[in-house]
């Protein structure tokens, strides 16, 4: 078995049941091989782990993004949860290598493999919630994902307005939304810009910035809450 020691000292997370960090680890190859062992595989934690975090970040994101629409929420929640998000945090926690597996498993590389690192990490957080309550499982996500909640929420947010509302368009009528300043105001150190996005001769939305950059941005969230997308 993995040195739980040394895992929890990485995780900054201690168990009071230390048993529970141990089968979030188990991978059912270990079973297959190992019929005496009676702990169970992991299985059941990665099922409440994947429910947590998908609660957590869903609450998270309705707290501090009070005004986007439900579907772009889906969307930021879909990208912190998805097995590929998953995947890099525990390869960056370097899980793999606790991860308890059959001898033919493990020669065949599946510590490295992308669904068992994913679904050990969220066995991992079903383990710490069960230990630990809600609170401190939420800290153990925060602390963990900083960086992808970084990245996913207060970067992309910013940048994918304009192209996902350009795919969509092209997709649904084959045309590029086209952008226009239509109002400029304020001094020159501190203008103010409102620009329209519009879809041939029909105005989508309208978006105001201190930059055109912005102000495009802004019109471009607003189409695809008013498309719905």
């Amino acid at each position: 078995m993995a040195d739980l020691i040394e895992l929890q000292n990485i995780l900054r997370v201690t168990f009071k049941d230390v048993g529970l960090l141990e089968k979030a680890l188990v991978h059912r190859s270990f079973l297959h091989e190992h019929p005496e062992y009676d702990g169970g595989s992991n299985e059941r934690l990665e099922f409440l782990g994947d429910a947590v975090l998908g609660m957590l970040f869903a609450d998270k994101l309705y707290r501090d993004f009070p005004v986007q629409a439900e579907g772009e929420l889906t969307r930021l929640r879909s990208m912190l949860v998805r097995s590929s998000t998953l995947t890099l945090v525990a390869a960056r926690l370097g899980l793999g290598k606790f991860i308890t597996l059959g001898k033919g498993e493990d020669e065949s590389g599946g510590r490295s493999k992308p669904v068992t690192l994913a679904r050990a990490m969220e066995a991992v957080i079903g383990a710490i919630y069960i230990d630990s309550g809600i609170d401190n499982t939420l800290d153990f996500i925060l602390r963990t994902f900083d960086r992808e909640i970084i990245e996913f929420t207060f970067n992309k947010t910013e940048t994918d307005f304009k192209s996902r509302l350009q795919e969509f368009v092209q997709e649904q009528y084959h045309q590029t939304p086209k952008y226009c300043i239509v109002k400029t105001s304020g001094p020159d150190h501190s203008k103010s810009f409102t620009v329209e996005v519009s879809l041939g001769d029909k105005v989508l939305a309208a978006g105001n910035g201190n930059s055109k950059k912005k102000a495009e941005t802004e019109a471009a969230r607003i189409a695809l809450d008013k498309l719905k997308v």
